[in-house]
């Protein structure tokens, strides 16, 4: 069931409420933490405007750069937050992420960075629209052994596997890790298995484990 903090969230993100959408996750995070707001409001609330958004294709674009920022000015908060309970950060390894060729739907991609770095990865972030060789020579070249990619939509998310099948052809199977993530993957988890994937998270926090898993696995 959706509450009723997620509901009021997803209104002002609608009516592009900058104000209100903050005074709602300030206020959560007031009695819980940003972490938790991030998890249990913003992301689900994100989510719902995503489908609010593929539903009606026609919304304007402003709505949705002030939905970005929305989120960005959460983000900062939760960052600002986690880095100050993770003072003392253990170097976890190398890792590169990006949005796959043609998808330029970077919030996802960035909440990861931010959580990565905070973690304690050294994190290489190629941006948008990044091509299946462009990931795997910045990973060869500064040496990381997991490979992030982002996709929103399904359209999007189908060019992942060329991004599978380089690495394979490159003989880089279960050497360079792929992790996958983006709210089609929620809404669909068999495509993980699909494009290829060597797994997925939920959420930005949820992809830090992930990570250090797929490290380890790594073969490198």
């Amino acid at each position: 069931m959706i509450s009723q903090q997620i509901k009021s969230l997803l209104q002002a993100l609608k009516v592009s409420d900058r104000h209100a959408a903050n005074d709602i996750v300030d206020e959560y995070a007031h009695e819980n933490n940003y972490e938790a707001a991030l998890q249990n409001l913003v992301e689900p609330a994100l989510h719902l405007f995503g489908e609010y958004w593929m539903k009606n294709p026609d919304i304007s674009l402003a709505n949705g750069y002030i939905a970005g920022k929305i989120a960005e000015d959460i983000l900062l908060k939760t960052a600002e937050e986690y880095n100050k309970r993770n003072i003392e950060k253990t170097y976890k390894g190398i890792a590169v992420v990006g949005n796959i060729e043609d998808d330029y739907h970077s919030l996802g991609r960035r909440l990861v960075s931010v959580f990565l770095e905070a973690s304690g990865w050294e994190v290489h972030d190629l941006g948008n629209d990044v091509l299946p060789e462009e990931f795997i020579n910045c990973a060869l070249d500064k040496g990381a052994k997991v490979i992030g990619a982002s996709a929103m939509m399904f359209v999007n998310a189908k060019n992942i596997k060329k991004l599978r099948d380089e690495i394979d052809n490159r003989g880089y199977k279960d050497k360079l890790m792929l992790a996958v993530g983006g709210a089609i993957f929620n809404l669909r988890p068999e495509l993980v298995e699909k494009v290829g994937g060597d797994g997925s998270a939920p959420n930005a926090i949820s992809a830090v484990k992930l990570f250090e898993e797929l490290s380890m696995r790594s073969k490198l």
